[in-house]
C-alpha cells in the first residue's frame, strides 16, 4: 500500500489542499485512493507515536491502525494530511533546532507501516513570513524565547528535508513553496492523490477563489473556457496574470509586528530562502514542485 503524509508546514495551507482533496473522495475511492477526514487518524497517529516513544511497534500495529482508519475497507492509497504532523507551534524551534523532532516523527510514521511505500510531502515557506505567523500561534509572550536561541539564519529548509531523508531514506520526498500554491493547486492535488497528471479533478481553482476578487474569479473561468491553454504552462501563466489584477491584497498580504523585524530583515530572509529553495530542487530523491 501507499501511505501519504502530509506534513504542513505550520501554517501554510490552513487544511485548504485536504478540503481540496476531500471533494474527490468519491472519485479517488474508485481508483482505490482513500482521503478519510481527519478524525479518523489525527489522534490516533499522534498518540500511537507517542506511546511507542521511539521504540519500535508491534506486528500487529500496522494492522489495528487501518482498521481504526479505513473500517476494512480495501484501498491502494492512504493520504493523510496534518500542519502539526511533526509538531505544533510551540514546539518548533524547541532545544535550539529548527523542527528538531522532523527525524524521530518521520521515524515514527515510517515504522507505523514499515512494509508500505510511504511519501512525504511538505510546503515550505519564506521565513520572513513563516516565522511570524507561527509565533502568533504559539503560547509564548517573549519572541526572544520562542527562538529558543537560534538566529535567524539557522532557519534553513534545507536542514530539515535532509533530516527527513535520512530519518526515512526509502520514502519519497516532495517539496513546494507555499507562496507558489496559487499557481501549483491542482498539481499538488494531483501528486498527493497520485491520479494521473491529465484526471479531471474537483477544487482546482479552490485556492484561486479564495485570494482572487470574484468578478477576477468570474472572467478568469470565462478566459478559460474561450481560449483553453494547451499547456500547464500556459495556464500558469493566465492565473499569474489574473492574479496579479485581481488579488485580494488582504488575502496574501501580511503584516507582522515583531521586534527588530524591519525591511532590512525581511530582504535577508527572503534572499537566503530563495538560495535554500535552490539547494532544495536539487536534492537527491526530493521532488520539488516549482510554478
Amino acid at each position: 500500500m501507499q501511505i501519504v503524509y502530509h506534513i504542513g508546514a505550520n501554517c501554510t495551507d490552513d487544511d485548504r489542499l485536504l478540503k481540496s482533496l476531500l471533494k474527490n473522495v468519491d472519485a479517488f475511492a474508485s481508483e482505490g485512493i482513500k482521503v478519510p477526514g481527519p478524525g479518523k487518524y489525527r489522534r490516533i497517529i499522534r498518540e500511537t507515536i507517542q506511546n511507542l516513544n521511539g521504540a519500535q511497534p508491534s506486528p500487529d500495529t500496522r494492522d489495528i491502525l487501518l482498521d481504526t482508519i479505513l473500517d476494512d475497507e480495501a484501498v491502494n492509497r492512504l493520504i493523510m494530511s496534518h500542519s502539526a504532523f511533526i509538531c505544533i507551534p510551540n514546539h518548533i524551534f524547541e532545544d535550539g533546532v529548527f523542527y528538531g523532532r522532523a527525524a524521530s516523527k518521520i521515524a515514527g510514521f515510517a515504522s507505523l507501516f514499515p512494509e508500505d511505500d510511504i511519501e512525504i510531502f511538505l510546503g515550505i515557506r519564506n521565513p520572513a513570513t513563516f516565522v511570524p505567523a507561527v509565533y502568533k500561534e504559539a503560547k509564548f509572550t517573549d519572541f526572544t524565547d520562542y527562538l529558543r536561541g537560534i538566529t535567524l539564519d539557522q532557519i534553513r529548509w534545507f536542514d530539515v528535508i535532509a533530516r527527513i531523508r535520512s530519518a526515512a531514506p526509502k520514502a519519497s520526498v516532495t517539496v513546494w513553496c507555499n507562496e507558489d500554491t496559487p499557481l501549483i493547486w491542482a498539481q499538488l492535488i494531483r501528486e498527493l492523490s497520485g491520479v494521473d497528471p491529465l484526471t479531471k479533478i474537483t477544487g482546482g481553482f479552490d485556492l484561486l477563489a479564495a485570494i482572487m476578487a470574484p468578478e477576477g474569479m468570474k472572467r478568469f473561468l470565462e478566459y478559460l473556457k474561450s481560449h483553453p491553454p494547451q499547456t500547464e504552462i500556459q495556464k500558469r501563466r493566465i492565473i499569474a496574470a489574473f492574479l496579479e489584477r485581481y488579488v485580494i491584497e488582504e488575502e496574501v498580504v501580511e503584516e507582522f509586528d515583531l521586534p527588530g523585524w524591519t525591511t532590512e530583515v525581511v530582504d535577508h530572509l527572503t534572499e537566503a530562502y530563495e538560495e535554500d529553495i535552490y539547494q532544495i530542487a536539487r536534492m537527491p530523491g526530493v521532488n520539488f514542485i516549482a510554478p
